[in-house]
C-alpha cells in the first residue's frame, strides 16, 4: 500500500472509532490529536489508538494489553493474535466500560 493510501485509511479508521465510541451513549470522553486518539471511560481508564506510519499499522493500547494492527484483505488484523480491530475494540471497550457495548465502523 502506498503511504498516502495508508494515511487516508488510518485517519478514516481513527475518526470512525471516535464516532463509534461517541455513539454508545455512555459518558465517554474522546480526544483526537492528529495521529492519536484517546478514549477515556467513566471509570477513568484510557484506551489509546494511534498510527504507526513507518510500519503502516494502527496500535491500540487498552487497560489490559497492546495490539498492532495491519490492514489485510479489507480489515485491520492484529498481527499477533489475528483478531479483527472492531471485534477487539468491542471486547476491550466493554471490559473498560464495565458494561456491554457494540462498536462498528458505520
Amino acid at each position: 500500500m502506498h503511504d498516502n493510501e495508508y494515511h487516508e485509511l488510518a485517519e478514516a479508521t481513527i475518526w470512525a472509532i471516535e464516532a463509534a465510541f461517541e455513539n454508545t451513549g455512555l459518558d465517554i470522553d474522546s480526544e483526537c490529536d492528529g495521529d492519536l486518539l484517546e478514549i477515556t471511560f467513566p471509570n477513568r481508564t484510557v484506551m489509546v489508538i494511534n498510527k504507526q506510519p513507518p510500519l503502516q499499522q494502527l496500535w491500540v493500547a487498552t487497560k489490559f494489553n497492546g495490539h498492532h494492527f495491519e490492514y489485510r484483505d479489507g480489515q485491520w488484523i492484529d498481527n499477533r493474535t489475528g483478531a479483527e480491530l472492531w471485534e477487539l475494540l468491542t471486547e476491550s471497550g466493554s471490559k473498560q466500560a464495565e458494561q456491554s457495548i457494540t462498536l462498528t465502523a458505520e
